[in-house]
């Protein structure tokens, strides 16, 4: 039976998805009661957060998570699902862009789907990892060449991908009329909120200690260390802070939340694929297509399509709000024209002016990661990976990622209409591609 919203929804855990439906995967934590001290406070318990007190607490590392809902309820519990490698920018240029540093940036990039699959295997996180790569359809020959470049630099740094005819595409996705494609095997899908919870568990079990229902309402510097001060009137000290609150960054540090743009993802899930319907998909691939306003989809476990993309930035007041993706949906695939959907769910996602992720170190013991664009379930527990051991190590990591200062967004709080000019900007562009 579908989720029906029948009031104004709502921010309160836990948003109604598929995923909070159908996680393997729970993970029960208590808000802070007392105050305490550790060696790394993490703010904000999404994958960076959890990805970076899973690797600190394996290296022994003392540390804090302080997550304001629960952990994964953000972004985390309520993407598409999919994993995959690589940034917006293709290789050749991210290499041109960052100078000295492309290169490393292109091989952490590269090898992001590695980490997290990595993780799953060896804490048995029960995510229904699938791991048959992701398709990246073109819908016209201009589009098709860009495709092809982008295959062919990845190829060049020993990545398994390869190029897909118009024929092979079709095969693959069941439907649809595309000029061609490639398909990176290197990535694949999980269901992301028991992955977050997996994420919460085994760091746990490592010795990190995370509490929800606590919001970090003021950060303070007090020496060489760092007060963290609660909502609950708890305070946390430690010598270095992690603020990892991507998409629903709000005012803790000054200027933070206009370095990004909150942009919504709207997810629907269908009924389980049933006859000529089954064969979308039926190789377990992931899926997004080379438009600038891009569509995702995949299947779950239980053979659901479950197809995303950009939403009204305002939060929706009824599933007719949902109609623009169910429609995207019936046209790509007209023998789904009348299917019911089981779920209806949106979440936010941090869009950076440079379409980068985001490392700051506005002051000495305070590091700031955040600004995947659609990409976190890879990018965000890599960067987990590498904040951690710079955290831990205390050399900084500036020989593998650029860490740039906090840089508002100009006319910030016109961002709906950044959005919605965007929006039409990019309709306009990919009508002439």
């Amino acid at each position: 039976m579908g989720v029906e919203l029948t009031r104004a929804y709502s921010d309160k855990p836990w948003p109604p998805s598929l995923w909070k439906a159908t996680s393997k995967e729970a993970f029960v934590c208590p808000a802070l009661s007392e105050s305490c001290e550790t060696r790394v406070i993490v703010v904000g318990a999404g994958y960076t957060g959890l990805s970076t007190a899973l690797h600190l607490a394996e290296m022994g590392v003392d540390v804090v998570v302080l997550e304001a809902e629960q952990p994964g309820w953000g972004a985390s519990g309520r993407n598409g699902g999919q994993v995959i490698p690589g940034l917006k920018y293709d290789p050749d240029e991210l290499s041109r862009r960052l100078g000295d540093l492309g290169e490393s940036v292109v091989e952490l990039a590269g090898g992001a789907a590695d980490v997290v699959f990595d993780l799953i295997r060896k804490y048995r996180i029960l995510c229904d990892p699938v791991r048959k790569g992701w398709i990246q359809t073109a819908h016209s020959e201009q589009v098709f060449r860009i495709v092809q470049r982008r295959c062919e630099e990845w190829a060049r740094r020993g990545a398994k991908v390869a190029l897909l005819d118009a024929t092979e595409v079709e095969q693959r996705i069941g439907y649809g009329k595309f000029v061609g494609g490639w398909v990176d095997y290197r990535a694949g899908s999980v269901q992301p909120l028991a992955y977050a919870l997996g994420l919460a568990r085994a760091a746990h079990s490592n010795g990190a200690r995370i509490f929800s229902r606590t919001r970090v309402t003021r950060l303070e510097k007090v020496g060489e260390q760092w007060c963290a001060h609660t909502d609950g009137g708890c305070t946390v000290k430690g010598s270095k802070v992690l603020i990892a609150t991507n998409g629903y960054t709000d005012d803790l540090w000054p200027g933070l939340r206009k370095t990004i743009l909150s942009a919504q993802s709207f997810v629907v899930a269908t009924s389980p694929l049933q006859g000529e319907a089954d064969r979308i998909l039926a190789g377990g691939e992931v899926t997004s297509d080379s438009r600038r306003l891009l569509v995702y989809f995949r299947r779950d476990h239980e053979g659901r399509l479950v197809l995303g993309g950009r939403g009204p930035v305002r939060h929706p007041v009824s599933t007719a709000e949902w109609s623009h993706v169910e429609r995207a949906l019936e046209l790509m695939f007209p023998v789904l024209k009348g299917i019911g959907y089981d779920y209806r769910w949106h979440g936010r996602i941090a869009i950076t002016a440079d379409f980068m992720p985001h490392v700051h170190e506005p002051e000495k013991g305070l590091t700031i990661a955040l600004g995947y664009n659609g990409r976190g379930i890879a990018m965000a527990t890599t960067m987990g990976k590498l904040m951690a051991a710079s955290l831990a190590s205390g050399e900084g990591f500036r020989v593998l990622f650029p860490v740039t200062p906090v840089r508002t967004i100009p006319l910030h709080q016109l961002q709906q209409l950044y959005m919605v000019a965007g929006v039409m900007w990019y309709r306009f562009l990919d009508a002439l591609s």
